[in-house]
């Protein structure tokens, strides 16, 4: 029965009451790291983004539209840059002939302060202590196409950089059945295939640039799989899974490949981990009234907009896991966590090392096969 494994497991409750050990505020410098979030223009991804870049980070929005992604970097740069101004602004007093009143001057967006403008009025400095401009950059990826993720990593490449964060954040859910540019289960394709390829791809100089971090995206979604977590032989068979199914194979995915990446990386100062967000009302949902029909779909949406968190809460695992001194300290490699920064024990499918070497196998077979000169 799906979701058992957290349904009657006191530790997952216990977290959902518990305060929240670190905020945007706990993200230390990160003035010359070099980060890469994908699906970085919108949701969890770009309220990451925003928390990196206003730390100091040099980031690359990887995403599949560059409108899109530019709109997000423009965004992000008045979110930044512009309301950073009035963390700085002195008060100013106005007196009438009725009252006295004394106030903060406006930001430019007519709005107080936020977090990241904070942030980046400490850290986005110069050596002399003027402002600069945050670091952020577009770079071309569809996850639904596995050529389209390698040369995605090679363009990186060639840059030259050092890359010392790369959060997977990218994906869809319960969208209706479909096949990938590959021809494979555009679900299992986009969440996890995709970033297998592009992650394979950066792996070298994720390696060279350590101490560095992996984190994969992964999902409470992933207690809800087909019955043997993943059937190859079935994985584009419609009849044999449905939305909700098909999306928990591929957050089951994320964290077999996980941790067979973190095994493999033992030795080395890259720690690789995977969050679930929490529930969080972002635009994900977006095929929930096609995959799920429109009453279910408006039980998600009113519950989302009533009880779900914005996506700046979201993003907090994920941030603390790619940012947390305390990752490093207690040497925290190959693990589940929910927010924020709680392990937990995902579901049995996901702890099967056999499990875990069979999707790589695939994947580095399915890789061979579909990507040209990988």
């Amino acid at each position: 029965m799906p979701y058992t494994n957290v349904a009657f497991n006191p530790q997952f409750w216990k977290t959902l009451v518990q305060k929240t050990k670190f905020t945007t505020e706990d993200i230390p410098d990160l003035t010359g790291k070099v980060a890469i979030v994908t699906g970085a223009n919108s949701g969890l991804g770009y309220a990451t983004t925003v928390a990196l870049a206003s730390h100091g980070a040099h980031v690359f929005l990887a995403c599949r539209s560059k409108d899109k992604a530019l709109e997000a970097i423009e965004r992000a740069k008045v979110e930044i840059r512009g309301s950073s101004r009035a963390a700085s602004f002195p008060t100013t007093t106005t007196t009438t002939a009725s009252n006295t009143t004394t106030s903060a001057t406006s930001s430019p967006t007519g709005k107080g302060p936020t977090e990241a403008a904070i942030a980046a009025a400490k850290y986005l400095k110069d050596k002399d202590g003027n402002a600069v401009e945050p670091k952020l950059e577009f770079l071309q990826l569809d996850l639904n196409d596995m050529n389209s993720c390698s040369r995605a990593a090679k363009e990186f490449l060639e840059k030259g950089l050092a890359l010392h964060i790369l959060i997977n954040n990218g994906g869809i859910m319960t969208s209706p059945f479909a096949l990938s540019a590959d021809g494979i289960e555009q679900q299992f394709a986009v969440n996890h295939m995709g970033h297998f390829v592009f992650t394979m791809g950066l792996l070298d100089r994720i390696i060279a640039s350590q101490p560095s971090r992996i984190v994969m995206l992964s999902s409470i979604g992933h207690e809800h799989t087909p019955k043997h977590g993943i059937d190859f032989e079935t994985l584009n068979d419609r009849s044999a899974s449905n939305p909700a199914s098909r999306y928990g194979r591929s957050k089951l995915a994320n964290i077999l490949f996980g941790k067979a990446l973190a095994r493999r990386l033992a030795k080395e100062r890259v720690w690789v981990n995977m969050p679930h967000p929490g529930f969080v009302y972002t635009e994900l949902a977006r095929n929930n009234k096609d995959s799920m029909g429109v009453v279910a779909a408006g039980v998600y949406d009113l519950a989302g907009r009533m009880c779900a968190s914005k996506p700046e809460v979201g993003a907090l695992n994920q941030l603390w896991l790619a940012t947390s001194e305390e990752v490093v300290e207690r040497d925290l490699r190959g693990l589940y966590f929910v927010p924020v920064g709680n392990e937990l024990r995902p579901n049995a499918h996901a702890l099967d090392e056999e499990l875990q070497e069979k999707l790589w196998a695939y994947s580095e077979n399915l890789m061979r096969e579909k990507v040209k000169e990988a």
